[in-house]
């Protein structure tokens, strides 16, 4: 890993501080299997819980007959809607999706009755016994009907400069998205456990403990402080946790039958029980100068967002605020649209519209360049963004942009080397299907631009809770957030800020609940910037207070290894000693600078926080006459800021590139009718370690000036340009237009 640009350095250089690769105190447990996940929750006199679906995407319920599944002996409650005591719907944004379907389910595996029993397997065999008469109605499964009904959830335009203008060269395109699934391991679990004042605690695998709380106690008719939740084990998320799952299904049997209950869905189930990426339709058009200098993008997006509203909103403004990608574009008319169907529902994935629009914008600049006769690397670099820019919305640039330099390293890396003459290195692998005849090699690039933290004027903050006191006549501290660690290691990252800015070695992290003020949603890769700004904040609250105990304090005091020490590095105090028995404690609500809301008609305006950006360039070989394809290497470019823990940042874009890989070659919902095909990992492929190519990492560390050290969010940007790099690739193996991802093998051979 390079890190041409060094920047801010920290407050301390404790073991284990911020710009070190700490250890995260999970991993081993994660690597040996013993790490308790949200699956393995148990208690004394548990109940499992399970869910009756609906077999249709779109159908009325005529009549739910529960006689024969209460007859059952072992089930302790069947509950519909009916039983719902307070709000019957929730949603993230719009409270627009029943926690049990009636009159209608809108999609299916809509879920219709929960069951209680005393063991999973009757549990099934209860819902199986649920007796329910359908009038099966036509779905609207396609978008561009949905549009055309009024089934419209958000429209975003954005317009910029002159809408008439004229270029030289003009390449028009119009491209596929298809709808992925996060994928994750853990399946969605948890435990809910009456409590004796009426309430619920809720062990649960989520992304935002918060806004769950607020959802779950609207359906229960309870107050928020009687909805206790606590983050158990998460296998990893990608979006699909910030959507309630069962949350309120098992809730709502606990508090029924006052018995504890625990629910876990198969993997099938998982695919009917979270929202998915949305699938898209997006149509380009660039205009350009003979010597490569863009004149004007028009863009039509389309983004089917399934039955329900989930965070479609959001992920329509950043697919059309980012969808001209990270360029100079003087003239820009673009309009985004999400709509409602009978689909499964679509809400947040890794990317949340940035990864539809790159696509097709990056394909878009491959179609110039080759109308231009130019090096695709050299017309992106003659277009590149760069600090001072102006976004099409009208927002300034005004951090580090280095498109141009991100591109000159994928670059500049040397070629892969040639196929080594073994099966297991060419298209089909160990299949061997080819001895290397019709395989062709080919290289490609693409480049994306994500925006970090929430946008567009939402209120968007983290609470963290420090605790500084003698354990054992030790200095520990102990810190206190909501923040979800889905995987990313934010665990660490907290520890590693508080180690920083109090100089002490020892800090436990305690749980994430609800017992300390929000700490936000993770995802929009923003933990990092806003968590870890509150727990810098908050460590600097005590680290005030503490130095106050000196009377005239200097201001260049700083907090290291135990000791307060004065700007030229002497010792001023032993922490020991100034601590004494008496604890510092300090609770923060940290916010990054204001954004604005969209204007309705123009899409002006600072909508977003900071803008992060990644490169790559992929190498495949095709076998062109099988239609297979193997990715023989990956160059990536990327600029975080500033890395906290470097170790953890290449981890991130190791794993985001190869989810953008899946997508480039093989990840895709099947949806017939509104009906899902695949639900399965054995017919729903994601890459094993067999199609995860070398990498070559490259970081820079450009710091943005508004943000705690410097950083930038690192999560969602390596999985945005890494499916435009492999299509790119496969492209110029094969020269064929290629215009939907997944690429499939008959996409490759006639």
């Amino acid at each position: 890993m390079s890190t041409p640009v060094s920047t801010t350095a920290p407050a301390t250089t404790v073991e284990g501080g911020v710009g070190q690769s700490a250890r995260r105190p999970d991993g081993r447990l994660k690597v040996t299997g013993e790490f308790a996940f949200s699956s393995d929750l148990w208690a004394d006199d548990m109940l499992w819980g399970a869910t009756l679906r609906s077999p249709y995407p779109r159908a009325r319920l005529l009549r739910i007959d529960l006689t024969a599944a209460l007859a059952l002996p072992g089930v302790y409650a069947v509950l519909t809607a009916d039983d719902v005591p307070g709000t019957k719907c929730y949603g993230l944004e719009t409270a627009d999706q029943p926690v049990l379907a009636w009159p209608e389910v809108h999609y299916q595996g809509e879920a219709i009755a929960i069951v209680a029993a005393d063991h999973p397997e009757t549990a099934r065999r209860a819902v199986a016994r649920i007796e329910v008469d359908y009038e099966v109605l036509d779905p609207v499964t396609d978008a561009e009907a949905a549009l055309a009904g009024g089934h419209l959830v958000r429209h975003v335009p954005v317009r910029y400069g002159d809408p008439a203008a004229t270029a030289d060269v003009v390449v028009t395109g119009e491209y596929r998205v298809g709808m992925q699934d996060q994928a994750f391991l853990g399946p969605e679990s948890g435990l809910a456990v009456p409590a004796e004042d009426g309430g619920v605690d809720l062990f649960i695998a989520t992304q935002w403990l918060h806004v769950d709380q607020a959802q779950v106690a609207a359906c229960l008719g309870l107050p928020p402080e009687l909805v206790r939740l606590s983050l158990a084990g998460v296998g990893g998320a990608f979006g699909a946790r910030e959507d309630l799952s069962m949350q309120v299904h098992a809730s709502l049997l606990a508090l029924h039958t006052r018995r504890p209950v625990k629910m876990v869905y198969s993997r099938e189930e998982s695919f009917f029980g979270h929202v998915h990426r949305h699938p898209a339709t997006l149509r380009y058009e660039h205009g350009a100068t003979r010597d490569g200098k863009l004149v004007y993008v028009k863009a039509r997006i389309l983004l089917d967002g399934g039955a329900y509203t989930s965070s479609t909103p959001a992920v329509v403004a950043n697919a059309a605020t980012l969808g001209i990608g990270p360029y100079q574009v003087p003239n820009v008319t673009m309009d985004a649209y999400g709509v409602r169907t009978n689909n499964p529902p679509c809400g947040a994935m890794r990317g949340f519209g940035a990864v539809q629009a790159c696509f097709a914008y990056e394909s878009q600049m491959d179609k110039l360049a080759d109308a231009l006769g130019l090096d695709p690397v050299d017309l992106r670099t003659r277009n590149a963004s760069v600090e001072g820019a102006v976004m099409p919305t009208g927002q300034v640039v005004d951090g580090p942009a280095p498109v141009a330099e991100l591109l000159a390293l994928v670059r500049n890396r040397p070629a892969a080397p040639p196929a080594a003459d073994d099966p297991r290195e060419r298209p089909g692998g160990v299949a061997n299907t080819t001895r290397g005849e019709g395989v062709v090699r080919g290289v490609g690039y693409a480049i994306g631009i994500k925006n970090v933290c929430f946008s567009e004027g939402f209120d968007d903050y983290s609470t963290a809770r420090v605790r500084l006191e003698l354990i054992n006549g030790e200095p520990a501290v102990l810190v206190h957030t909501a923040a979800a660690e889905v995987g990313q290691g934010l665990v660490t990252v907290q520890a590693q800020i508080a180690r920083t800015e109090l100089g002490v070695a020892r800090v436990t992290v305690a749980t994430a609940d609800t017992a300390v003020g929000s700490a936000g949603s993770s995802s929009a890769s923003r933990q990092t910037y806003m968590t870890g700004g509150a727990v810098r904040a908050a460590c600097q609250a005590v680290r005030t207070k503490l130095l106050a105990r000196l009377g005239a304090a200097d201001p260049a005091a700083r907090l290291v290894d135990g000791r307060v020490v004065d700007g030229t590095g002497a010792t001023v105090a032993d922490l020991v000693e100034l601590l004494g028995d008496e604890p510092l404690e300090e609770t923060v609500q940290w916010r990054h600078r204001p954004t604005e809301s969209l204007h309705p008609l123009t899409g002006q305006g600072n909508a977003h926080v900071q803008y992060a950006f990644a490169a790559h360039r992929a190498t495949v070989d095709v076998d062109t006459e099988l239609g297979l394809v193997r990715v023989v290497e990956i160059a990536t470019a990327q600029d975080v800021g500033k890395a906290v823990n470097p170790q953890a940042v290449l981890g991130q874009i190791h794993g985001g590139t190869i989810q953008g890989l899946g997508l480039a070659v093989m990840e895709e919902i099947r949806v017939v009718d509104g009906l899902i095909r695949n639900p399965s990992f054995t017919d729903y492929l994601i890459p094993t370690i067999l199609d995860s190519p070398p990498m070559l990492v490259d970081v820079l560390e450009m710091a943005d000036p508004h943000a705690p050290y410097g950083l930038r969010g690192v999560g969602e940007p390596p999985t945005i340009s890494s499916t435009p790099a492999v299509v790119a690739a496969i492209r110029a193996a094969t020269g064929r237009a290629l215009t939907t991802v997944p690429v499939r093998p008959e996409h490759l051979v006639d």
